[in-house]
């Protein structure tokens, strides 16, 4: 995006079923972390039974998992990866050290698929019908960053997850990757100024 020459800027728009996926499950199995991200609407989180080492193990794997989900390129796996039973390609763990993760989650293939399916779908739906509606917003907010600071934005790169949080917000749960609650990313001017500051920090 941008002339010969000129400052190139990607951002990528998505509500990625494997990270819907891992959301879901993050839930189900009462994995906390990411403390400051909010839960998924209408998913009962489980109540914590489990032996606080047992429930380390978990948390510890979920999130290796969750950084190869979000930025599989920036954290790549040692070890060979291997297709997790019930999740057709979504889910590829680690051949070794995810042993608990892999047994806790297959019980919750079925409904943690239809699930990320669904919200994909709405996603998508969404978006096909409203065309350059995306692009424009980010558009908008980089030319209004370059007017501020006088110069041109520098090139970055900007992944965007828009998910069914329950809290409105934006966060960062990656070093290029932000999540957005999908009612503040319909919210024209409310995303505009959640999401100048982003631009800022990359920009």
């Amino acid at each position: 995006m941008g002339g010969a020459g000129a400052p190139e800027w990607v951002i990528r728009e998505d509500a990625g079923q494997p990270v819907l996926l891992a959301l879901y499950l993050r839930q189900v199995l009462g994995i906390r972390s990411p403390d400051e991200l909010p839960h998924l609407r209408g998913i009962q989180a489980r109540a914590n039974n489990r032996s606080e080492a047992a429930q380390n193990i978990l948390e510890r794997q979920w999130r290796e998992y969750w950084a190869m989900t979000v930025e599989p390129q920036a954290h790549p796996s040692p070890v060979p990866l291997d297709l997790v039973d019930g999740f057709d390609t979504m889910i590829a763990l680690p051949v070794e050290g995810f042993d608990e993760l892999r047994e806790a989650i297959i019980p919750h293939a079925p409904e943690a698929l239809a699930f990320s399916q669904s919200a994909h779908s709405r996603y998508a739906k969404d978006a096909a019908s409203k065309p350059g509606v995306s692009y424009r917003a980010y558009a908008s907010a980089i030319a209004e960053h370059e007017r501020q600071v006088g110069r041109r934005a520098h090139s970055f790169e900007l992944n965007v997850q828009v998910l069914p949080l329950s809290q409105r917000g934006v966060w960062w749960i990656g070093s290029l990757t932000i999540a957005v609650t999908d009612g503040l990313r319909g919210d024209v001017v409310a995303f505009d100024a959640a999401i100048h500051p982003i631009i800022a920090e990359l920009a």
